[in-house]
């Protein structure tokens, strides 16, 4: 009979166990969701924000290459 008493106790603390280390996966795993969609809300706008200056460095370089072509213009003509 003590023998019995002892397995339920060792089986109680080992379901104890178990149920901390199924409580903590589950709030890992909610950690790792929520962080899941930070990134991927970040990685969104940092992929628009790469394109916007994408757009912007193009914008860049065709003014300067006018530039350079009215320059060259005026210096042929002077």
């Amino acid at each position: 009979m003590e023998r019995d008493q002892n397995s339920a106790s060792l089986d109680g603390m080992d379901l104890q166990a178990l149920e901390t280390q199924v409580d903590e996966l589950i709030l890992t795993c909610e950690q790792l969701t929520d962080e899941n969609l930070a990134l991927r809300n970040q990685q969104s706008t940092l992929v628009a924000e790469r394109a916007s200056l994408i757009e912007k460095s193009e914008l860049a370089r065709s003014r300067v290459e006018a530039m350079i072509a009215r320059l060259k213009a005026m210096e042929i003509g002077a």
